[in-house]
């Protein structure tokens, strides 16, 4: 892997530009004989591919001439010429301009699809058959493909065709209406979560197919939603309910089943406590010189606590504005009390523990370091490096039908002319 600590002096004020500079190579090889043909666009799709690619796999991300991912056009903010949205999940992947709503561009998709393992599209059944790439098609062509399809809704039933995005997905799991203050409005997760669970499914998923297919030599046609998966993360709630009919509503966090178990003001910024079980309690009360709760029989065990979340909250609240935040968190981390800062991004991108695990790191750009937020899976103390960095649009498209199709110069240039790539 190599790494320096170098950066570009010309971008100096960036952020990414206090991000180790990585150059090419190191890229983890687990999936190197996998060749995945990249239908999606936007972000979910996208990003289980960015997963597969930095495991290793060859990824042949398929765009629509001149415009492209939308995730292309999803700027400001941008960097080296691109939306750092569609950079955030295209490293690793060679780009190829085909429009094969016509019929000659969708025989060059085929012969593509002939020659790859998988296929992942994020199009909508009624696309798919419209346009004649739907898993029947691929099937008749590769038999053993395997063929992951990621929607809203999933591939059958009435709400198939309907369509969705990270925030409709979120507001049907009920992560929405847990998530925000007391009495407060329904809020979105700070991130698209939908989105990237849905694509880490995906992922997921592909590999225990390719494994499948290892063994039986059969492919299989896998369909992943993203109301599922982002219903699936709220299994602890949702199973909390089934089994007790107890409706959770907004807290703002402070209503865990572990008491203590959420965010606490200090005398300057904020930290999270967790105190998950008994020995943890009373460290904790030995550290805070909480004498009082330590000895009061009824807050021995977790459900005492919990029946008395209000008075015990109250107390630790009282105790900890006393002091700040960095007080509190060199204590804890001494005493053996989980507690932690809740750090803006830009203490996140500083994190030298992350950028050491490799997860945080930048890319140079034609001179602009452009950074990358990494696979964070370590395989025998490797972190996963890149060999690609986020395409330009188009930018692949000669040398893949060329190399990988045995078409002649002649002929790229006849579909180039034709206005199919």
């Amino acid at each position: 892997m190599s790494q320096t600590a170098s950066h570009v002096p010309s971008v100096a004020g960036l952020p990414s530009a206090r991000l180790p500079l990585r150059a090419p190579g190191g890229r983890l090889s687990l999936l190197g004989s996998v060749r995945v043909l990249d239908l999606t666009t936007s972000l979910a799709g996208p990003y289980a591919t960015a997963l597969l690619a930095d495991l290793g796999a060859e990824v042949i991300k398929i765009e629509r001439p001149g415009v492209g991912d939308d995730s292309r056009h999803w700027r400001p903010p941008e960097l080296a010429g691109k939306a750092l949205w569609f950079s955030a999940v295209n490293r690793n992947k060679r780009s190829v301009t085909l429009d094969y709503a016509r019929e000659e561009g969708r025989a060059v998709l085929l012969d593509l699809a002939r020659r790859c393992d998988v296929v992942i599209t994020n199009q909508l059944p009624k696309v798919q058959d419209k346009l004649g790439v739907s898993y029947e098609a691929m099937r008749a062509v590769r038999p053993d493909i395997v063929f992951v399809a990621l929607s809203g809704f999933g591939q059958d039933g009435p709400r198939a065709n309907a369509p969705c995005y990270d925030l409709i997905a979120e507001g049907y799991s009920g992560v929405m209406d847990l998530t925000g203050e007391a009495g407060g409005d329904p809020q979105k997760v700070g991130t698209p979560a939908a989105d990237l669970l849905g694509g880490q499914d995906a992922a997921l998923a592909c590999l225990a197919a390719l494994m499948d297919r290892a063994r039986t030599g059969n492919g299989h046609f896998v369909d992943v939603a993203l109301v599922d998966s982002m219903t699936r993360f709220m299994a602890p709630r949702l199973m909390s309910y089934l089994g007790s009919g107890d409706l959770p509503q907004r807290s703002g966090a402070k209503d865990s089943v572990i008491a203590v178990y959420q965010v606490f003001a200090t005398a300057d910024e904020p930290i999270t406590l967790g105190l998950a079980n008994d020995n943890v309690w009373r460290r904790f009360c030995k550290a805070a010189g909480l004498a009082g709760l330590l000895e009061d029989p009824s807050l021995r065990d977790n459900a005492g606590r919990v029946a008395q979340r209000a008075r015990v909250v109250g107390e630790v609240a009282r105790v900890l504005a006393t002091q700040g935040r960095d007080h509190w968190l060199a204590l804890f981390s001494r005493e053996d009390v989980p507690a932690g800062p809740i750090n803006r991004l830009d203490e996140v991108a500083a994190d030298a523990e992350l950028q050491r695990r490799g997860l945080l790191y930048a890319i140079d750009e034609g001179g602009v370091p452009v950074p990358q937020v990494g696979l964070g899976i370590r395989f025998d103390g490797q972190s996963a490096g890149y060999d690609i960095p986020p395409p330009d649009l188009g930018q692949h498209t000669s040398a893949v039908l060329t190399d990988l199709l045995g078409h002649s110069a002649g002929r790229v240039a006849e579909l180039k002319e034709k206005g199919l790539i």
